[in-house]
């Protein structure tokens, strides 16, 4: 654009005005020349144009003049520091942000702020590094630069944490790019305002950002060599990874696998060998080897290695040599509070392991025993569960003839009468209190099925009326001695289901049981049933004393019921909803609870419909 057609002169803008006020003369006088008045709009009509080019001249010049200035002013320091703040004041000043970010990746890969600025050119405190991580990952992933103008409604981030959280608006973010590779962000943005930035902003940012990255590069450069930053770069990416791998299993040999895999990878070991230790005196445990594939390795770690003993007993890596000079090896100690925990030796021909490598060596391992040691802490307490859940189970087992014939004889002098009120007091307390264990037993054997994975579902058609019914039968008793009313509330044709008759019977039976105790006298319980697409939804509701979230977070915990009055009144062992919850997990679906306090609560699962019969 030439810069003279945009130029707006005293001159014009003094005729103008004479112009209008001779129009507004006219205009009072009552008579007005339209040819005159349309030619006078057609002049205020260019100069606005005029004027609106002239802004955007002036402010396209304005950001050139910015980036001008800023060029000449990131050469002259070396200062990391410095040309940090340089950058980040001019980014603000450019673009009008609230405030800015620049963050640079750290040794693990991820994004470390290294200034952050407000818009008087003030430090921001580390509590309000509050900013778009999704952008900023999103950047420096893609190493493309993002503009929004409203975050909170834009679909790609409003429904992030931090966007809603801090109601962030206008945000603009763009990679910084040296040799080849990004290494950083620039971020700014705007809470208050929506629409502050527009994609000549983003451009502008853009290009200043490629300013600043050369200088940063250059400042970054001057502390540390390109390639020994690189390397270092590099370790970091390849340690995360290991430690990805490592947290994908618990398994401890695994884990001792890929400890020992990535250490020959990383340090250019050919073979690797591993023993955990236990015991004071410390002895070996199970050795571990990798790339020894058609080897023998005869004896033990000592045998082979004996500096093995100094370096456990010292916990200090120790790089060794065969006495021919054919053979280096590094022994690696696994120390935890002082203790050798375990020991990892690397192999290879001819070349010695510098400091470098040995450094790694000792990272890889501490990852490594990390994962072994969680691998076997998980192991033993799945060995102390199956332990555990066989007890119960036995138990559970062997409990039930004596509880059987305890209740058989109560039951049987009972019928035989003669025998005054107080002792049939007691002989029906003995007999309610045997009911009650059974119930408990049987809770036990059923957790104790579930948790050793011996729980079997025994699927068939069912029809829902048939096991509506039988609940009814089951729980009226109890509903009507409370005062409930029991409303069924389902259509008159729904399909059979494929299911287990027996547990769909225990879940609806535990459910309504939960209705009824915990919902005082007089309330109203509901067995709601519905189909559903190819299952049919069953919903227990109730009016009781209901839940609060953080009641409901505990449900389903063994053992544990709520601690008020109420509901420690009602007879319950707190491993009821557990075994409901796993059953119905087993019919493929899972429980929905809604819950009120003093209102009530809403119990829903689904039931899989049976298959057409041929």
């Amino acid at each position: 654009m030439n810069q003279n057609n945009t130029r707006i002169t005293e001159i014009e803008i003094a005729n103008m005005r004479n112009n209008i006020n001779l129009l507004r003369n006219q205009l009072k006088a009552g008579r007005v020349d339209e040819t005159f008045f349309n030619k006078q709009l057609d002049k205020l009509d260019n100069l606005l144009v005029r004027v609106g080019e002239a802004q955007a001249h002036q402010s396209q010049s304005a950001k050139f003049e910015a980036l001008y200035h800023v060029s000449r002013m990131l050469g002259v320091s070396l200062d990391l520091q410095v040309v940090l703040n340089q950058v980040m004041d001019a980014i603000i000043q450019l673009t009008g942000a609230e405030r800015g970010f620049l963050m640079l990746r750290d040794d693990d890969g991820g994004l470390e702020v290294r200034v952050a600025r407000n818009f008087d050119q003030q430090n921001l405190d580390s509590g309000e590094f509050r900013y778009s991580r999704t952008i900023c990952n999103t950047v420096i992933d893609t190493a493309k630069p993002i503009l929004t103008t409203n975050a909170t409604e834009d679909p790609r981030f409003a429904g992030q944490a931090s966007i809603v959280a801090q109601s962030l608006r206008s945000i603009m973010a763009t990679p910084l790019r040296a040799r080849g590779r990004v290494f950083g962000v620039v971020y700014v943005d705007s809470r208050a305002l929506a629409g502050l930035f527009k994609d000549d902003d983003l451009a502008a940012l853009d290009a200043l950002s490629a300013q600043a990255a050369i200088a940063l590069d250059n400042a970054l450069l001057f502390n540390e060599t390109d390639q020994a930053l690189s390397q270092r770069v590099d370790q970091m990416r390849q340690l995360r990874r290991v430690d990805t791998v490592l947290n994908e299993t618990l398994n401890a040999e695994k884990a001792v696998q890929i400890t020992l895999e990535w250490a020959c990878r990383l340090v250019g070991a050919e073979r690797a060998h591993f023993a955990l230790i236990t015991g004071n005196p410390p002895t070996f445990d199970t050795l571990h080897h990798f790339g020894m594939e058609g080897q023998p390795f005869n004896g033990t770690l000592i045998d082979q290695f004996p500096p093995v003993e100094v370096a456990i007993s010292t916990g200090r890596t120790m790089p060794i040599m065969s006495n021919d000079n054919t053979i280096a090896a590094l022994i690696v100690p696994s120390i935890k509070d002082q203790t050798a925990r375990g020991v990892m030796v690397l192999e290879r021909a001819n070349i010695p392991f510098n400091e470098e490598e040995t450094d790694l060596a000792e990272r890889i391992l501490a990852r490594g025993a990390v994962a072994i040691e969680n691998a076997l802490l998980y192991e033993r307490v799945q060995a102390a569960n199956k332990a555990k859940s066989e007890f119960v189970g036995v138990v559970a087992h062997d409990l039930k003839s004596p509880m059987t014939g305890i209740k058989g004889y109560a039951e049987l002098l009972m019928m035989m009468g003669g025998l005054q009120e107080n002792q049939m007091n007691y002989l029906k307390r003995i007999s309610d209190t045997v009911t009650h264990m059974e119930v408990l037993v049987q809770d036990l054997a059923d957790i104790s099925r579930i948790e050793s994975g011996l729980f079997y579902m025994e699927e068939r058609r069912v029809a829902v009326a048939d096991v509506i019914q039988a609940v009814q039968d089951s729980t009226m008793p109890q509903i009507r001695e409370r005062n409930h009313t029991f409303v069924v509330d389902m259509p008159d044709s729904l399909p059979d289901l494929w299911v287990d008759y027996y547990r769909l019977l225990q879940v609806l039976i535990n459910l309504v049981s939960n209705a009824y105790k915990y919902t005082p006298n007089g309330g109203t319980i509901m067995l709601k049933i519905r189909p559903e697409g190819m299952r049919v939804r069953f919903d227990v509701i109730d009016t009781g004393i209901g839940m609060t979230p953080e009641q409901i977070a505990k449900l389903g915990t063994k053992f544990w019921r709520a601690d008020d009055n109420f509901t420690r009144s009602q007879p319950g062992t707190g491993l009821g909803y557990s075994i409901t919850r796993s059953l119905v997990e087993q019919m493929g679906s899972t429980i929905e609870i809604s819950s009120e306090p003093q209102v009530g609560s809403t119990f829903s699962f689904s039931i899989a419909i049976a298959p057409e019969e041929s």
